[in-house]
């Protein structure tokens, strides 16, 4: 059984709402292009569920949270490189709401909600600690997950290998993924594809394929 996941349509991650974190080409052409993919899936009888960043204030990953680091700055955590971002996606704040009214999905999955650890991927944050997602998707008998959104080298990356790590069947939507860096995105891209992910150039790829 089949299920989407779209990563991260959210307002600080978008140029549309000049997003403290904005992806390249997020205007409002990429969101139409987003609200036609899910009416599409959608009108094919395929679930589709949404990951939110949701962090509080005092989260680690702010720049502002380290007195004397500037934004971008890289500094070791728990054993791990972390980018020091500016402040984003924070719990109840506007600039963390869905871009796509939330009633469209079946799901939303937030992450990042701790403090203390980051968090790509939809399904575990840097500490281990795992989402709902997994449980969800194994008591659905969800075994194929189609994955878009922001960002391409981040999230998406993130997202599409802890799926392929959890034994699940992994395509990734590239026209509907937007990426912070060309290269590193492309880097992304071939990594998730090299472990196993199909990697479809749009959607209609899937839909002429069914």
């Amino acid at each position: 059984m089949n299920a989407v996941i779209v990563v991260d349509i959210q307002g600080d991650f978008t140029q549309l709402m000049n997003g403290a974190l904005a992806v390249p080409g997020t205007g409002l052409d990429y969101l139409h292009k987003i609200n036609k993919a899910i009416d599409q899936v959608k009108g094919l009888g395929i679930p589709v569920w949404a990951s939110q960043d949701w962090h509080p204030a005092d989260h680690i990953s702010f720049f502002t949270n380290h007195p004397g680091k500037k934004v971008y700055d890289k500094i070791v955590l728990q054993g791990k490189e972390q980018i020091l971002w500016p402040p984003h996606c924070v719990q109840g704040t506007s600039e963390a709401d869905l871009l796509i009214e939330p009633a469209f999905f079946e799901v939303v999955v937030q992450k990042g909600r701790d403090p203390r650890f980051d968090s790509y991927s939809c399904f575990q944050d840097d500490g281990g600690q795992e989402t709902e997602l997994n449980g969800i998707l194994k008591k659905r008998m969800i075994n194929n997950l189609i994955i878009f959104g922001i960002a391409t080298d981040y999230c998406v990356h993130f997202t599409a290998l802890d799926g392929l790590a959890r034994g699940y069947k992994i395509l990734v939507i590239k026209s509907l993924c937007r990426g912070v860096d060309p290269e590193t995105s492309a880097q992304a891209l071939e990594e998730i594809q090299n472990k196993g992910a199909v990697i479809l150039k749009d959607l209609e790829e899937l839909i002429g394929a069914r």
